[in-house]
């Protein structure tokens, strides 16, 4: 990458401006006095991503005398866990994000920008966001993770993904449509292509699907249509690994699959996908007609370590050292889904939102204690509170470590922690009010397809 200027001498941070809406060609003092720092002698702390990780780290700076600047490529906070209630007409996009100029529009010392980061240069201490440049003294990278196809990335054209909003209301849009076609359908064999719905991974994303979409033929549709029977439509979720929900005990396992098949979902693990097209899947136990494949399989890392010309870890990610800082740099810390940062056992964190809040939180008070003189923290260590999924309406898997709860009060304790961490108030309200509507009527009411019929 070529250097936009000379790296700052030690204990020097670059003047004047933090940000350069300009391309740069000449020096700081031909910039506009309006992309000028309020006080060019305060510290400059930059966060690349407003997920879970990025903005715990946020909000831990906000009584640190210094200017934070937060960039992200989307204006909206995600609150991933629920995604894929979007996806099968659960929720609508607005209960699950919130404006992240909303969520920090009450601390003085941030400010945001909406922009896409294209490269770092570590030498300058840049972020560059196209030909922009954001000069930083601490920087935080914190991007998050995106849909991996194992070196079959011609998958996604095929398959449904579930990163973002968009991908959510795709989904949606897919899945509502396979249900319309397959009423229109003269052809008994397009029909039953149409009603079968393959889900590719057994995880939490994947488990959550199946009971969601199990529920949506079986309740939410049996009274919408005329020529077809929502409730003989097939679900099948495949898992490459010997069970599914490989991160929970294998009790817990046993219970999920037991309660999906209750639910009519056909769980097959130990088999793996070979090929997709856009009729069906390929597997090692024979291939499978659908119209509707949804993908729960795998993640990868954000191209971070490119912009850090790094060697990428596993699955992309950056490795890190124990306070979550690159080697050789600590100004720079990398966290969430993006750092390969090890847990107790020597084995790499999970990319899960508990993981990303605390390593958020920890990267602020490092740079707190930094700027206030103190010594540096001990090494990161991840607090694991246990994990939990749904599967349908009354059933869950709860893991807390010292205790193990499934069925309905896993449920409860389920609904409980993720209303508990949504973003704002308002989102908490919409969301309880309506989970008890559909738990009460059996109905869905975000059943709307948003944009083009592309089946």
């Amino acid at each position: 990458m070529n250097r936009v200027r000379a790296a700052p001498s030690k204990g020097e941070r670059p003047r004047d401006s933090p940000v350069c809406d300009a391309p740069m060609t000449g020096t700081i003092a031909q910039l506009p006095s309006a992309v000028r720092a309020p006080d060019a002698r305060r510290p400059q702390i930059v966060i690349i991503g407003a997920g879970f990780g990025g903005l715990s780290a946020a909000k831990g700076l906000s009584r640190v005398d210094a200017d934070v600047i937060v960039i992200d490529r989307r204006n909206h906070h995600l609150f991933q866990p629920l995604l894929y209630q979007v996806a099968t007409a659960a929720l609508s996009p607005a209960d699950v994000a919130a404006p992240i100029r909303a969520v920090l529009s009450r601390q003085a010392n941030a400010r945001v920008i909406h922009g896409e980061v294209t490269g770092i240069d570590s030498a300058a201490r840049t972020a560059l966001i196209g030909e922009r440049r954001v000069f930083y003294d601490h920087l935080i990278i914190a991007t998050g993770a995106q849909d991996a196809y194992f070196g079959h990335d011609d998958w996604a054209t095929v398959t449904s993904a579930l990163k973002s909003i968009e991908d959510a209301t795709t989904m949606r849009r897919r899945i509502l449509i396979a249900f319309e076609r397959a009423e229109e359908s003269d052809d008994p064999v397009e029909r039953q292509r149409l009603l079968t719905f393959v889900i590719i991974g057994g995880g939490p994303t994947g488990v959550e699907l199946a009971g969601a979409l199990a529920e949506i033929a079986m309740h939410s549709l049996v009274r919408d249509f005329r020529r077809i029977d929502p409730k003989t439509a097939r679900i099948i979720l495949i898992e490459g690994e010997p069970r599914l929900l490989s991160g929970f005990p294998p009790r817990l396992s046993r219970v999920a699959e037991h309660a999906l098949e209750r639910l009519g979902v056909q769980v097959r693990t130990g088999v793996k996908v070979t090929d997709c097209d856009a009729a069906g899947a390929i597997t090692t136990g024979g291939r499978i007609e659908s119209r509707t494949m949804l993908w729960a399989a795998g993640v990868i890392a954000s191209p971070a370590a490119r912009w850090l010309g790094l060697a990428p870890g596993r699955g992309g990610r950056v490795p890190v050292l124990h306070d979550l800082t690159l080697a050789g740099h600590p100004e720079i810390f990398v966290i969430g889904d993006t750092a390969a940062a090890a847990g107790p056992n020597g084995r790499p964190l999970p990319g899960v939102a508990p993981v990303a809040k605390q390593e958020g939180f920890y990267a602020a008070r490092q740079i707190a204690g930094r700027l206030a003189g103190k010594s540096s923290l001990p090494p990161f260590r991840y607090r694991d509170f246990g994990n939990l999924a749904t599967i349908g309406r009354k059933q869950a898997v709860v893991d807390l470590h010292w205790i193990k709860l499934t069925g309905r009060i896993a449920w409860v304790v389920w609904s409980v922690a993720h209303i508990y961490f949504l973003i704002g108030f308002r989102n908490r309200i919409a969301v309880a009010i309506n989970w008890l509507w559909s738990y009460v009527t059996y109905q869905r009411g975000a059943r709307i397809i948003i944009g083009r019929d592309e089946m």
